[in-house]
C-alpha cells in the first residue's frame, strides 16, 4: 500500500512526530502499513529516539484502536515479578499473593500491548511470551489452567537483539517471530535539519507553559546545534530547551558561546546504537570496560617484568637494546639502571613464600578494582536519589531490573 506524502504529514501531524527526514518518513510509512494487520513489530532505535510513538501509530491504525493500549517497560520491573505482571497470578502463588490478580495480557485482550526494553526480559518469560505469540495461550502464575487472549505484542529495544541471542540471553525463535515487520527509528543526530524545527516546537511549548516569550538561536548556535550528536536524542532536546527557557529569561536569542554552556561537553568515547547491520559498533560502556582490563592488563605484565628485572640486573640493559621503542622520551644517563633494593638484601636475592602471597594478593586486588569501583557508583547514586532505585538507574545508564541485581550482588540492601 502506497501512501501519499499528505497522508505521511497527516499521521505525523496526529501522533506529535516532527521532521521531515526520508529515514523518519520511511519509519512512519512502514508503521502506516503494517497497522491494519495483526502482525508482531519489532521497532529498534536508540534510548529517547520516539519509539513509543510508534506503537501508538500501529495501535490507533488498526482495527484494535478501540480496545486497550498498555505499555510496559520490561526493564523496570524486577526479574522476580515480571510473569506475574503480564501474565497474572492465582491467590496463594507465591508470598504475599493475597488474591487473584489478571495480568496485562488478559487484561489487554483485543488491544495493543506495548513491550519496550523487550531486550531486559528474562529467559523464562520470553518463553512464556512465545506461547502467547504463537497460538494466545497463557497460564498465570500458581494455576495449571490454560487461558486464551487476542493481543497484538509491538515490541521496542535499543540494543542488537541479534547480538543477544548470538550471546544465548535472547530466544532465537522469539526474535524472529517478533521482527516480522521492523521498523528502524533513526537517532536525531540522523535527521539533519528536523533538531532545528523540534528545537522551535519546544521552545514555544515552553513559552506557553512558562509564559514567557520563546527563545531562538542565532545563525552560529543553529550550526552549533546541528553538529551536536545527541546522544540522548529528542528526550535530551526537550529537556535542554526547557533549561535554556527557564533559565534564559533575560535573553531570548541564544548565541553559540550560550548555547554551548548549556550542551554537555562531548564524549570522547560516544555511545553508539548497536544496529543489526553494524557489528562495528558497541556502546561507551563496553569501550571502557575494555580499557580498563587492558590497562590492568598493562599493569600486572609490568609487574612480572619489575620482578624479573628484580632478580637479574643485567636483564634491564638488554631490554633498553631490545626494546628502545619504550624508552623513547626517557634522559639516557650513563650510570647503570639499578632497582631500589634495600641494602640488607643480597643481589642474588629470591622471593620468598611470603613476598610471593604478598605480589598474589596485590594482583587479586586489581582484579576486584573495577568491581569496588562499580559498587562505590551505585552506592553514589542510591544515596543522591535517596534510595529510590528508579531514578539511580537511570543515573547509572542502566536498567532497574540489572540495578537490582548488582545490589543483591553486593549486597546492598540494607
Amino acid at each position: 500500500m502506497n501512501f501519499t506524502e499528505a497522508e505521511i504529514q497527516s499521521v505525523k501531524q496526529r501522533f506529535g512526530i516532527i521532521g521531515n527526514s526520508p529515514m523518519l518518513n520511511n519509519a512512519v510509512r512502514v508503521a502506516m502499513q503494517v497497522a491494519p494487520t495483526d502482525m508482531s513489530v519489532l521497532i529498534t532505535g536508540e534510548s529517547g529516539s520516539g519509539k513509543e510513538s510508534f506503537s501508538k501509530i500501529i495501535h490507533n491504525l488498526s482495527h484494535r484502536k478501540h480496545g486497550q493500549f498498555i505499555a510496559i517497560n520490561c526493564g523496570s520491573i524486577p526479574e522476580g515479578t515480571i510473569d506475574s505482571e503480564l501474565f497474572g497470578h492465582e491467590k496463594g502463588s507465591f508470598t504475599g499473593a493475597h488474591e487473584a490478580r489478571k495480568g496485562y495480557f488478559e487484561v489487554t485482550n483485543g488491544g495493543t500491548i506495548f513491550l519496550d526494553e523487550i531486550g531486559e526480559m528474562p529467559l523464562g518469560t520470553q518463553a512464556r511470551l512465545l506461547r502467547v505469540l504463537e497460538n494466545g495461550e497463557f497460564i498465570k502464575v500458581g494455576s495449571s489452567k490454560v487461558q486464551k487472549t487476542d493481543v497484538r505484542v509491538v515490541a521496542a529495544t535499543n540494543i542488537d537483539l541479534h547480538q543477544k541471542v548470538s550471546e544465548g540471553k535472547f530466544r532465537e525463535d522469539l526474535y524472529y517471530r517478533l521482527s516480522t515487520v521492523p521498523i528502524f527509528v533513526p537517532p536525531l543526530r540522523d535527521r539533519g535539519k528536523d533538531v532545528e524545527l523540534l528545537f522551535r516546537k519546544f521552545a514555544t511549548d515552553f513559552a506557553e507553559k512558562y509564559k514567557v516569550k520563546p527563545i531562538s538561536l542565532t545563525d552560529d548556535a543553529k550550526e552549533v546545534l546541528l553538529k551536536y550528536r545527541f546522544p540522548g536524542n529528542i528526550r535530551q532536546l526537550k529537556n535542554l530547551v526547557e533549561q535554556i527557557s527557564v533559565l534564559s529569561t533575560d535573553i531570548k536569542e541564544i548565541t553559540a558561546e550560550r548555547l554551548l554552556h548549556y550542551l554537555p561537553q562531548e564524549k570522547t568515547l560516544p555511545a553508539l546504537f548497536k544496529s543489526n547491520g553494524d557489528k562495528d559498533a558497541i556502546s561507551e560502556r563496553d569501550i571502557l570496560y575494555k580499557v580498563l582490563f587492558d590497562m590492568k592488563k598493562d599493569m600486572v605484565d609490568l609487574k612480572k617484568i619489575v620482578l624479573e628485572l628484580y632478580h637479574n640486573q643485567g636483564k634491564a640493559t638488554q631490554l633498553v637494546k631490545d626494546h628502545p621503542s619504550l624508552f623513547e622520551g626517557i634522559e639516557q644517563t650513563s650510570e647503570p639502571v639499578v632497582l631500589n633494593i634495600p641494602a640488607a638484601e643480597s643481589q642474588d636475592h629470591t622471593l620468598n613464600e611470603e613476598e610471593i602471597q604478598d605480589i598474589t594478593h596485590e594482583t587479586e586486588e586489581d582484579s576486584l578494582s573495577i568491581e569496588k569501583k562499580e559498587k562505590e557508583l551505585i552506592i553514589r547514586a542510591l544515596q543522591k536519589n535517596n534510595n529510590k532505585r528508579k531514578y539511580a538507574a537511570r543515573d547509572l545508564g542502566i536498567s532497574e531490573r540489572t540495578l537490582y541485581r548488582k545490589i543483591k550482588q553486593y549486597d546492598l540492601d540494607q
